[in-house]
């Protein structure tokens, strides 16, 4: 589901959490001695041969440590040099609803040498998900589709059938969900990796968390701070206890502005083979235009869902091609072939069984960190001030997703991210990320104070470090994972 984030599994918005005293909450986790872990192969085609899993046993609800118990699914690389080994590097997924259970196999091995000799790599399904104790809704096939999931408004706004959307998915869950959907929150997977750690025999754990996972990790930071070593949060979340997942979404208006401008010289560069128009300012009044006709005259679509290209998948395409600058010519072609009246192939789906997973556990942390709103003239106002400010993304960043009508009440307030604990906390953030732009990631820095430095990255795309930033970052977060020394100040990479 995704913080917000790219993947077509992925719900659009965020979460938050609940605050419990640093005493309380680690006693509740660390209740028992932990069981040492049973290594085996992992399951799976094209992992590192070296990569094993288990499984750890947590409780399903904190509030009762001895009642029923779910699995987290845990996997590890070892150190590749234990002379030089110094700890565990928790790699933390995006989301809510992503995985890194098989990330020490994938981007894990882009980390330097010197940093997979420092460490173990641990990847992890968080509880719901995966090879994790699951849970599912069970939604209706049509509500699994992306521009269903972000709650784009109909086209002249009105938000009846964002409403109707959101009645009928909390339905499912309420339905289909079992007791596990009412106990999935930011505040229980940090408890969650706290159980990890003690399972891994750690007295502290680094981390490195992407996306959704910058605010697992500044949450597990608050509440264990005792037990962080050197923690990286890349692409941040703006850390807004008050609104925590609708700061998310809304985020994505900046976020938008911030980086389409990226995308309208790209395609109106020359020799541009997916050139959409001679000069960079005729970019935008073209996708509007073509967004509204769309709106207005559909083009059949078969194979996608929903079977045909409106308006809001257009808009929808156009978030999800602004994750990186690599999506930019997927972009481009859809209109190039809109245009003509003619449509490529549907892009292929994750099987529905992964969507529907991932989808509920999205659902469930969004809505279980923190209450929405429940009547719809709270969107109604903020929708259509946003279609007038933001006209590129339509009223989505303000409206009316699944929790506003979630049948749960959040068991705990959110968490309220301080500068109160050591100072080992590393931001990188990209200056152009539609998913976490830079205006909410400051508010994280503020938000920490003297715990953290912040290198921010001239560069456009979600997911700095290794991914989508540049050299100079790369090397500053690689430098303090391997020796511990970030910046005196917060820099600038150009």
């Amino acid at each position: 589901m995704t913080k917000i984030k790219r993947n077509a599994a992925l719900l659009a918005a965020s979460a938050a959490v609940l605050s419990l005293t640093a005493p309380l909450t680690a006693t509740a986790s660390t209740a028992g001695a932990p069981t040492p872990l049973d290594w085996a192969k992992c399951e799976g085609s094209g992992l590192d041969p070296r990569q094993q899993c288990a499984i750890v046993e947590v409780p399903m609800d904190y509030a009762d440590p001895g009642g029923e118990k779910i699995g987290i699914a845990v996997s590890r690389i070892p150190s590749e040099n234990p002379q030089a080994r110094r700890g565990a590097l928790l790699l933390i997924p995006g989301g809510p609803g992503g995985s890194s259970l098989n990330n020490p196999s994938g981007k894990g091995q882009d980390l330097p040498q010197e940093v997979r000799d420092a460490y173990d790599l641990i990847g992890f399904d968080p509880r719901g998900l995966g090879r994790s104790t699951q849970v599912t809704c069970g939604l209706e096939y049509s509500d699994l589709a992306t521009s269903k999931l972000r709650p784009w408004p109909a086209p002249d706004g009105s938000i009846t059938e964002n409403m109707a959307t959101a009645q009928r998915m909390s339905d499912a869950c309420e339905r289909n969900g079992g007791e596990l959907i009412q106990h999935i929150s930011t505040a229980n997977e940090a408890r969650d990796i706290d159980r990890v750690r003690a399972a891994l025999g750690e007295r502290k754990l680094s981390a490195w968390g992407v996306s959704y996972g910058t605010y697992v990790g500044a949450v597990y930071s608050q509440l264990f701070p005792n037990r962080t070593d050197r923690i990286v949060l890349d692409s941040n979340d703006d850390p807004d206890h008050t609104r925590v997942s609708r700061a998310w979404l809304a985020g994505h208006e900046a976020g938008v502005e911030d980086t389409f401008p990226e995308f309208t010289k790209w395609a109106s560069a020359p020799g541009n083979p997916d050139r959409l128009a001679e000069t960079a300012d005729e970019v935008r009044p073209l996708f509007l235009r073509l967004a509204g006709k769309l709106d207005r005259e559909p083009i059949p679509w078969p194979g996608a869902n929903p079977a045909e290209l409106n308006g809001n998948v257009l808009r929808q395409t156009m978030l999800d091609s602004l994750y990186a600058p690599s999506g930019f010519p997927d972009l481009a072609q859809l209109i190039l072939a809109a245009q003509k009246g003619t449509l490529p192939p549907a892009p292929p789906a994750p099987p529905e069984s992964v969507l529907q997973n991932v989808t509920a556990v999205g659902a469930g942390t969004l809505c279980n960190d923190i209450a929405w709103p429940k009547s719809a003239a709270a969107y109604e106002q903020g929708v259509a001030e946003s279609r007038v400010k933001y006209p590129l993304t339509a009223g989505m960043t303000r409206n009316a997703m699944v929790c506003a009508a979630w049948p749960f009440t959040p068991k705990e307030p959110p968490v309220r991210i301080t500068d109160r604990g050591p100072s080992n906390i590393l931001l990188i953030q990209n200056e152009r990320d539609v998913a976490t732009p830079l205006s909410g990631a400051l508010n994280l820095r503020n938000a920490l104070g003297k715990r953290a430095t912040m290198v921010t990255v001239n560069s456009t795309g979600h997911d700095a470090y290794l991914a989508n930033g540049n050299a100079c970052g790369d090397r500053t977060v690689s430098h303090y994972l391997a020796t511990g020394e970030r910046p005196h100040r917060d820099t600038y990479c150009r």
